[in-house]
C-alpha cells in the first residue's frame, strides 16, 4: 500500500509521535479519570513552549499557538479518555492491569495534536493567526467539550473555525471520510421506568407485572423506527439494558430500562420521542400499569459546508481525490457542542489495515489501527490548518 510523502518537519516528528500515543496507550485512563494522561499533554506542550498551557476542565488542557501574522483563530480538538474495556490486542503495549482500553483512537488524537502543536510552533513566523489546542475529557462520557467552552476555551480569543480528527476504523489507511452537515448522529439517552404493583409468583392476578409490561414494551418499541419514521430517513432505536426484580418467586413494583435513540435531523429525533411516549403509555395503560420516560440529548455533528470543503481539498490535494470520499456514522460525538459554537469540521481519518492486524471495529477489545495514520493526520491537520489561515506555513 503506497502512502503520500510527509514534509520533513513531520517526519523528524515521527518517532516521538509513535511514542507518544504508545505511551498513552499503555496508561489508558476513564472519562474524568484522565490524570496522568493530562500531565503528559502539559508536560509536552510547556516544553515547547506553546502560550496559555494550562488544565481545563479538570482532566482535559489545553493550549495556543499564537502565529506572528494576522489570520484567523482556529481551535483544534482532540478527545483524550479511554473506555471501560479489558484489552485483548496482545499488542507490547497493551493497557495492562486498570480495566481501561483506548478501544477508540484517542491516544492517537492526542499524539496527532501533540505533534501538530510542536510543527507549528517551531513555524509561528509564518503562521497567520492562532491555533488553540482543546485537549478534551471525558468524551466517551459526555461532559468534557461543555466543560471546556465553559471554561473559555472558544473565548480567548474567539474562535473563528473548529476542526478534529476522529481516526476511523472502517476507512483503510490512507483514506479521509469529509462530509457537509451530519456527520455523527444525535444521541438521545433514554430511561424508562414501568410501574406495576408487587406481589407473590405463585399468585400473579393480585399483582401488575412490570416485567411482563416491559416485554411487550420492549417490542412494541421496535414498530416505532419502522412504521413511524420515513425510510429514506435515518433513526435507530436500541434497549441495552433491562433491569428488575430481586428473586425468581417475587413479582417486582418496577422495572427499568435503558437504552437509546440515534438521529441525525431534529425533527426525526422529536417524532421517535413522541411516538415512543405514545407507544408506551398505550401498553403500560393496558396493563394497569403507569411509566415514566426521561430523555437527555447530545446533538448531532454537524460540518460546514465551507469548512467540509475546505478539509477535503485539502485532503485530496495530499492523499488523491479518490481516497477522499463521504459518509457518517449514527454514533455520536460531543464534538457537536463546539460546532454549535463556530463552523468547522471533524475529519475521520482511516486507521483500517487487515495486514497490520487493524481490521476490529470501535469499541472492540481487539480495536487497533495502522500507525501509519498518525503522520498522515500530522501532516493533513498542518494543511487544514494552511487552508484556513490562507497561508503555508515555511
Amino acid at each position: 500500500m503506497n502512502l503520500p510523502d510527509v514534509r520533513p518537519a513531520v517526519r523528524a516528528l515521527s518517532d516521538e509521535t509513535i511514542a507518544v500515543r504508545r505511551d498513552l496507550h499503555r496508561h489508558a485512563e476513564l472519562s474524568t479519570e484522565e490524570h496522568r494522561t493530562q500531565k503528559v499533554i502539559l508536560d509536552h506542550l510547556l516544553a515547547i513552549g506553546a502560550d496559555d498551557a494550562r488544565a481545563c476542565a479538570d482532566t482535559g488542557a489545553t493550549a495556543l499557538v499564537r502565529g506572528e501574522l494576522p489570520g484567523p483563530n482556529l481551535l483544534w480538538r482532540a478527545d483524550i479518555d479511554a473506555l471501560p474495556l479489558q484489552e485483548e490486542t496482545g499488542l507490547p503495549f497493551a493497557c495492562d492491569g486498570a480495566k481501561a482500553m483506548h478501544a477508540c483512537g484517542h491516544d492517537g488524537h492526542v499524539a496527532i495534536a501533540l505533534a501538530m502543536a510542536s510543527a507549528l510552533q517551531r513555524s509561528r513566523a509564518s503562521l497567520a493567526g492562532s491555533v488553540r489546542f482543546a485537549f478534551q475529557p471525558a468524551e466517551e462520557h459526555v461532559g468534557g467539550a461543555r466543560r471546556m467552552i465553559d471554561e473559555g476555551v472558544m473565548s480567548s480569543p474567539v474562535v473563528d473555525r473548529v476542526f478534529g480528527f476522529h481516526i476511523w476504523a472502517p476507512a483503510r489507511v490512507g483514506q479521509a471520510v469529509v462530509t457537509a452537515g451530519p456527520v455523527f448522529a444525535a444521541s438521545t439517552h433514554f430511561r424508562i421506568i414501568i410501574r406495576g404493583q408487587g406481589g407473590h409468583a405463585s399468585a400473579p392476578h393480585t399483582a401488575v407485572d412490570p416485567i411482563v409490561v416491559a416485554a411487550h414494551a420492549v417490542v412494541a418499541l421496535q414498530t416505532v423506527v419502522s412504521r413511524a419514521v420515513n425510510p429514506e430517513e435515518t433513526a435507530v432505536l436500541t434497549i441495552g439494558r433491562i433491569q428488575g426484580g430481586v428473586r425468581g418467586n417475587i413479582i417486582p413494583n418496577e422495572v427499568m430500562m435503558s437504552g437509546t435513540i440515534r438521529t441525525f435531523e431534529r425533527d426525526v429525533e422529536q417524532r421517535v420521542v413522541e411516538r415512543a411516549t405514545q407507544v408506551l403509555a398505550g401498553v403500560t395503560a393496558a396493563w394497569g400499569a403507569t411509566f415514566q420516560f426521561d430523555t437527555s440529548t447530545l446533538p448531532a455533528v454537524v460540518n460546514d459546508p465551507a469548512c467540509a470543503a475546505l478539509a477535503a481539498g485539502a485532503a485530496a490535494a495530499f492523499l488523491g481525490a479518490e481516497n477522499v470520499v463521504e459518509g457518517r456514522t449514527t454514533g455520536g460525538d460531543d464534538m457537536a457542542y463546539f460546532l454549535e459554537r463556530a463552523p468547522g469540521a471533524y475529519i475521520m481519518l482511516g486507521g483500517w489495515n487487515p495486514e497490520r492486524g487493524a481490521a476490529w471495529p470501535h469499541h472492540h477489545p481487539k480495536f487497533d489501527f495502522d500507525e501509519r495514520c498518525l503522520d498522515l493526520g500530522v501532516e493533513l491537520g498542518l494543511r487544514i490548518i494552511e487552508a484556513a489561515a490562507g497561508r503555508a506555513l515555511a
